[in-house]
């Protein structure tokens, strides 16, 4: 009796007094905010450097810079423009996010259900397996090639730095067929993150754009360096190739959210996971040339890096067999892969980590009262990653409790 009386005054002392909510987010509303904002830009910015190896883009930089150094009067005039050149890429790009604002300020909440609207979910996952398949060269993902052509002769009629934005905006539509499925992976990875999509997604181009932009400055400050960059060839259709893999992964994340949100009870974390493995041993398979696509050089040698990321792959897909065997716990994908309880193994308990919940807040309410316990609240939902990584991550360790 002695004990439970002491249980009582804890779980009493423990209780909340709602009367004081302000309190709760008292100093909490921009925590983080800022911090998530630069690792999208910083996520934006590596997918601008993966597209600048890629044969639609790499190509385009001793040739833009050339034009630039060699048809200006002054060599001062020549960097100027390049550097006006750069400008506009990381303009049009900070541009391309603005649409996403406008559907944000009609409904605040518009956003959020297209990332957890099923038939909005199976569709991202059509369109990014349809992104993979161009990436393997079945077919050439492209825009018009009017537009490209308008856009370039506008350029050369107009001249000065109207001229200059006219041939920025000519290259984002030539090299759409790299870039495209780049922006896509961008544009359904901001529906996953935490914070405002739209903000996060300008966050996004805009560090996109940067790092396409980079090395037309760059090289037009110090047009030495362009002997130092590598020839184009075989290496940059590999890189496109390993895109490939990464965009059906990326692309199964959205069937995985139509699958929870639905209860279809198909994709559950070990099918997931799994699926995971054989594309991870595909991409290694591919990287040591065991296979090839029908673009790849029949001869092509399978250089250091190639195989450096190829033994990357390798250890990855153990590190996802070590999490499917219950080996690794897989903290660093959580929130990705579907829940530890949406199993193909019966589960004791539906609910995460196993402990015992209710779904509806009155059933819960009584059940606490009956037995004088705490609440806890989770406001979840089963497409939200941050709910999955505070469940896994957090919930998981008692000192964090």
């Amino acid at each position: 009796m002695e004990l439970d009386e002491k249980s009582k005054l804890l779980t009493s002392s423990l209780k909340l007094d709602l009367k004081n909510k302000a309190l709760l987010s008292q100093g909490q509303e921009n925590i983080g905010s800022g911090s998530n904002l630069w690792v999208i830009f910083a996520l934006g910015f590596l997918g601008g450097l993966i597209a600048l190896l890629t044969p639609c883009v790499f190509p385009m930089i001793p040739l833009t810079v050339s034009f630039f150094t060699k048809h200006s009067e002054k060599k001062s005039k020549g960097i100027a423009n390049a550097l006006l050149y750069g400008f506009f890429i990381v303009l049009i790009y900070f541009l391309l996010s603005l649409p996403f604002h406008l559907f944000d300020s009609v409904d605040s909440q518009i956003l959020n259900t297209i990332a957890t609207n099923v038939w909005l979910n199976l569709a991202f996952f059509a369109i990014f397996v349809f992104f993979a398949f161009s990436f393997f060269g079945y077919y050439e993902l492209t825009l018009p090639s009017s537009w490209a052509n308008k856009m370039d002769a506008a350029s050369s009629k107009i001249g000065g730095a109207l001229g200059i934005f006219f041939m920025a905006v000519t290259l984002a539509i030539v090299s759409f067929s790299c870039t495209g499925p780049i922006l896509g992976g961008l544009l359904g990875g901001t529906t996953l993150a935490e914070g405002d999509v739209a903000t996060n997604l300008s966050a996004g181009m805009t560090g996109f754009g940067v790092a396409l932009a980079f090395p037309f400055a760059l090289f037009a400050l110090f047009p030495a360096w362009l002997n130092s960059l590598p020839k184009s060839g075989g290496w940059m259709t590999t890189v496109k190739v390993v895109l490939g893999f990464l965009e059906i992964a990326l692309a199964l994340k959205f069937l995985s959210n139509a699958d929870l949100v639905g209860h279809w009870g198909i994709l559950k974390r070990e099918i997931f996971i799994g699926i995971w493995i054989l594309i991870g041993l595909l991409t290694t398979l591919y990287l040591f040339g065991i296979f090839r696509f029908p673009h790849d050089d029949p001869k092509g040698k399978l250089t250091i890096g190639r195989k450096a990321v190829g033994v990357v792959s390798a250890l990855f897909s153990l590190y996802l067999l070590l999490g499917l065997t219950g080996v690794s716990n897989l903290k660093l994908l959580s929130g990705f892969p579907p829940p530890e309880f949406y199993s193909v193994f019966e589960q004791e308990s539906d609910c995460p980590l196993g402990i015992d919940c209710f779904k509806d807040f009155e059933t819960g309410l009584a059940y606490a009262k009956e037995k004088d316990k705490p609440i806890l609240l989770d406001f979840t939902g089963w497409a939200c990653v941050n709910c999955r990584k505070m469940e896994e991550n957090v919930w998981s360790e008692p000192r964090r409790l």
